[in-house]
């Protein structure tokens, strides 16, 4: 019961069902869920050493926020580390491996919101189109920087990306360009279809980061749901 809390409320939070700051009540969940508060505060803790979910005091939990400096940042490194990660799979995996890399965004294409062009979303792990390349880079470090410390974060990032108008089918073709890449055993070509692939989700997003420059207007930080 623990894991099925666990999965709903980490799939309504990427979707941004609780917006950043929203307070996670644990009868009311439970109430949802059917299940006693156990389960959820499991859930709950759970949630907080994936860093989607913060305790304040006098407040109890709740949605946490990064500020869009921090994501800023956040997504600059994804770029770099997912462009490493991609040339090394590109050198690393099997062709049995790419084939299913294949199979597995083909099946994505099917998925209702993807094909009526509104959202891509991927459940985590093994379904997740990033999270194979990742693994299949082979590198320990790699792997626990993406995988574990900031997979989470980026999946909350990518789902906003996606939901914007026209994005959805434009990252299904970059997808598809980062594979067909990756089968040519390309490395340049692969990292740089993926380092683009990354850019261009970072530019459909961009209205919600700072402005950086010496023209750049003063204004007040907007927190960003994680």
């Amino acid at each position: 019961m623990a894991d099925r809390a666990f999965e709903w409320l980490e799939e309504a939070i990427i979707k941004g069902d609780y917006p950043p700051h929203t307070r996670l009540d644990e009868v009311g969940l439970a109430k949802s869920f059917g299940v006693s508060r156990g389960p959820v505060r499991e859930a709950i803790r759970r949630l907080e050493g994936k860093k989607l979910v913060e305790r304040v005091p006098h407040i109890g939990a709740r949605v946490a926020a990064l500020q869009p400096g921090d994501l800023s940042d956040l997504l600059h490194v994804r770029e770099a580390l997912e462009g490493m990660a991609c040339r090394l799979a590109t050198q690393r995996m099997t062709d049995a491996e790419l084939d299913e890399l294949s199979q597995l965004v083909e099946g994505h294409a099917k998925a209702g919101p993807l094909k009526a062009g509104d959202s891509y979303y991927q459940r985590p792990g093994d379904f997740d189109f990033h999270f194979r390349i990742i693994q299949g880079s082979g590198n320990v470090k790699l792997i626990q920087m993406l995988c574990d410390d900031l997979y989470h974060l980026l999946r909350v990032y990518r789902y906003r990306s996606s939901s914007r108008k026209g994005r959805a089918q434009d990252a299904l073709r970059e997808h598809r360009e980062v594979i067909v890449a990756m089968k040519s055993r390309d490395a340049d070509a692969a990292e740089h279809a993926m380092r683009s692939h990354l850019r261009h989700a970072l530019l459909s997003i961009q209205g919600d980061l700072p402005q950086t420059g010496p023209a750049a207007p003063k204004r007040r930080a907007k927190a960003v749901a994680v």
